[in-house]
This record gives C-alpha cells, sequence and structure tokens, in this order.
C-alpha cells in the first residue's frame, strides 16, 4: 500500500515548478494521495496541476490568497467537494524581504507577518474545523525555516514570522493531541527553489552563503520527503516537533 493512499492534502503555495509545494504535491500523488493545489499565481498553479492530471494522479487548483479567510473556506469547500474530505494540510506558502532592518520597510514587516504567520493561522484554523467535522484524525506541516532557529543576518522580521510558525506548531499540538490531530514544523535550510534563485540572481546580497556540513544547497524534493513523512501513518506518534532539513547549517 502506498504511503498516503486515498489521503487528500491542501498544499499552498504551489504554482512554482521548482518549488517546495509542487515537490510536495508530486511526492503525494506519486504515493497515492489526491491533491488540492493553492497560490495567488493562479495561472501556474492551475498548469501544476494539470501536470500531475497528464501523469494520472488526482489533483484540482484554485487561486488562494493565504491572508483571506473566505479563501481558505473555499478552499476546504473544493477538497472535501472534488474529493470527499480533508486529510492533510501543508502551509507552504511564505513570502521573504532579505534586508538589514533599517531598510525595511513597516509595508514590508506586515506583509511577512500577514502571509507567513497569519495565513497559517487561518490555514490551521479551516483545516482544523473540517478534520474535527469529520470527527477524524488530521495531519498539519507548516513550513518554517532554519531562519525560525538561529539568527541569520537580513532576515529578522522573515526569522520573527517563522519562529512564530514553530511556537504556533507546538501550541495546536499540544492543544489537539486528544483529538488525534497532529502538527508539526518542517525548517529547511538554503533550498535552490525558483523563488530563491531568481532573489539571488537579482540580488546577490538576498542569498545566503553560510557554512553547512553538507556544503551544497537543498532541494525541494529534500524537503518534500519529509513532509511526506510527517503527514503520512508513519508518523502516527509524532506531534509538535521541529524537524531540520538544513544540510547542517543550525549544527554549528
Amino acid at each position: 500500500m502506498k504511503r498516503v493512499e486515498g489521503k487528500v492534502a491542501i498544499i499552498t503555495g504551489a504554482a512554482s515548478p521548482n518549488g517546495i509545494g509542487f515537490a510536495t504535491a508530486k511526492i503525494l500523488v506519486r504515493e497515492g494521495g489526491k491533491v488540492v493545489l493553492t497560490d495567488v499565481d493562479a495561472e501556474g498553479v492551475a498548469a501544476r496541476a494539470a501536470e500531475l492530471v497528464e501523469d494520472g494522479g488526482e489533483a484540482v487548483s484554485m487561486k488562494h490568497d493565504v491572508r483571506s479567510e473566505s479563501d481558505w473556506a473555499d478552499a476546504i469547500a473544493l477538497a472535501t467537494g472534488a474529493f470527499g474530505r480533508l486529510d492533510i494540510l501543508v502551509n507552504n506558502a511564505g513570502i521573504a524581504y532579505a534586508l538589514p532592518i533599517e531598510e525595511t520597510t513597516l509595508e514590508q514587516h506586515d506583509t511577512m507577518m500577514a502571509v507567513n504567520v497569519g495565513g497559517v493561522f487561518l490555514g490551521c484554523k479551516a483545516a482544523i474545523a473540517q478534520f474535527r467535522a469529520q470527527k477524524g484524525p488530521g495531519a498539519i506541516v507548516n513550513v518554517s525555516s532554519a531562519a525560525g532557529i538561529i539568527g541569520i543576518p537580513r532576515a529578522s522580521i522573515y526569522g520573527a514570522s517563522k519562529a512564530a510558525v514553530c511556537i504556533m506548531t507546538k501550541c495546536l499540538a499540544a492543544e489537539l493531541g486528544s483529538e488525534n490531530i497532529r502538527v508539526n514544523s518542517v525548517h529547511p535550510g538554503t533550498i535552490a527553489t525558483d523563488l530563491l534563485l531568481g532573489n539571488a540572481a537579482k540580488d546577490p546580497g538576498s542569498s545566503v552563503d553560510l557554512p553547512m556540513p553538507l556544503s551544497r544547497l537543498g532541494e525541494p524534493i529534500d524537503i518534500a520527503a519529509m513532509i511526506l513523512f510527517l503527514a503520512s501513518d508513519e508518523a502516527k506518534y509524532i506531534t509538535g516537533g521541529q524537524y531540520l532539513v538544513d544540510g547542517g547549517l543550525t549544527a554549528i
């Protein structure tokens, strides 16, 4: 039996062809899952869902601003309407401005907090309500960052937002364990996504060049593999954890 056979997942931030969201969608579908892909980029996320369907998977998509509570209601309705239920939420959507604090505007601060923290809050709130309505278990995986654990130059606000995701995850795990709703966070290091490589091309100072034991960029599949594990029944006794996939960045 495949690892998430028949399970239904919502994955946010899934429009980029070389991003963590789409890598997660591909591995969940490969392991028997059905996926709802969401992103503010409606055209991009529709193309990613179409790729999965073309390869024989079950996938739908929608334009989704994670800051919008009504958009979250629509995402839950799409999952239950298309596939009958919801089993997994992957809160992957996020935004980053790599700037010294004195060059960071209040608008940039507020945007990072609204997307990275508010979007996770609203997603968890919506998914938990659906899990309870189904009277069943559920799994939430929140994508945080190594920047939410250690100090990284030019990442003070981004890091603060990702640290908030980490502690929110732990609080929800403590709150929901008795209902068999598991909540964990994954903390990527420097991953070779379209976003990271694009930002580095536009602004060399935006890429974080820190020494790490594995001495290379990670790949989106490295994060997706951890998300798959945490979403599957293999992790049925794991909740409230923070899982680093960072090439050893936080070990030194």
